[in-house]
């Protein structure tokens, strides 16, 4: 059993919303992430997916995307990113499909590891960060915690933590959710959002502080879910 992780999948089965602002690479992306996955994933595997998963704009237009993600091999665990406006109760989203976990100020526990997380948010000194979004941040870490202590208090100890937003700023200084990192020993954080090559760089990447970061955004794998552990 092997744990991956691929996000900003931006599904469009009833919206038909092209990705291809981004770049030509998206051309097809649906067909790419199916091909790889099923190449990839067996029945036995868990996908982290943490945002940007569906363009609908409500439950009923994401049904056929979800549908897809919950016809392809393995289980799934689903967090929302800024883009999924279809996003109900989870208690809802979690009577619905036999393979997808959809998680929300908790945890997931894959084995003797803990998959915790937020969605996260712009954070300060970012470049794009401004008044308004200091409440939504500050909202954030308080979920990013709730999720990390119901780990710890289950007696988890080996926690991977997912995000959509990037846990930096594009300057990749210290944030809240790097000090919550480092303060909880989190060894493994994935994240998505940021998209074409000229947003990839400005995202934080490998080992800083003792923590291990990855992006994990879809044209960044190259429509291939990243093999965590």
């Amino acid at each position: 059993m092997s744990l991956f992780a691929i996000s900003d999948l931006h599904l469009s089965a009833v919206m038909n919303k092209p990705m291809d602002i981004f770049g030509d690479n998206w051309a097809g992306h649906t067909e790419k992430i199916e091909k790889n996955w099923k190449e990839m994933i067996k029945e036995e595997d868990m996908v982290l997916i943490p945002g940007d998963i569906s363009w609908g704009m409500s439950l009923d237009e994401a049904i056929p995307d979800l549908e897809f993600i919950d016809s392809l091999p393995g289980k799934k665990v689903l967090m929302s990113g800024n883009h999924d406006y279809w996003w109900t109760s989870v208690s809802k989203l979690n009577k619905m499909f036999e393979t997808m976990t959809f998680v929300k100020n908790t945890f997931f526990n894959y084995g003797d590891t803990a998959i915790c997380g937020s969605r996260g948010w712009v954070c300060p000194n970012d470049t794009a960060f401004t008044k308004h979004d200091e409440k939504i941040y500050n909202r954030e870490l308080i979920r990013l915690k709730l999720s990390l202590d119901g780990a710890v208090r289950a007696g988890y100890k080996d926690i991977i933590c997912m995000m959509h937003y990037p846990p930096a700023n594009d300057k990749k200084e210290t944030s809240g959710f790097t000090e919550i990192f480092e303060q909880y020993g989190i060894k493994e954080v994935i994240y998505g959002h940021l998209h074409g090559k000229y947003s990839f760089p400005t995202g934080i990447k490998g080992e800083v502080n003792g923590v291990n970061y990855r992006l994990v955004s879809a044209d960044y794998l190259d429509f291939k879910p990243l093999k965590i552990k």
